[in-house]
């Protein structure tokens, strides 16, 4: 989905935040135990994933760290290491901001 938002071919609006996870588990559990215990594991699979992806300040971006370290041969350069770290962070960052925007525009824009 993220790679179809930074192709055009899906819209940032389709980005949501803590807001809207809040709200969708409230609605799962007026419907029901299962259906709220299946929207937290669906969460909990989804940040899994997310964690996953490449880039350097969550887990996938170490695992790619350690195959540029087997390919090298030796350790990254600190300063490569800290300028992928903040550019990772700025990344996540950033879409955080994104999605909180997004939630906060659907709560108080209509």
């Amino acid at each position: 989905m993220l790679g179809k938002m930074l192709t055009g071919d899906l819209s940032w609006r389709n980005l949501s935040g803590p807001v809207a996870i809040a709200d969708y588990a409230g609605q799962s559990a007026k419907v029901g135990v299962f259906a709220y215990v299946a929207f937290l594991a669906l969460i909990s699979v989804s940040l899994g994933v997310l964690n996953l992806l490449p880039v350097p300040v969550l887990d996938g971006g170490h695992l790619v760290y350690y195959g540029l370290e087997a390919i090298k041969g030796r350790p990254l350069s600190e300063r490569f290491m800290q300028v992928t770290q903040k550019a990772g962070l700025a990344a996540i960052v950033g879409l955080m901001a994104v999605a909180l925007f997004n939630d906060l525009s659907r709560l108080f824009g209509g």
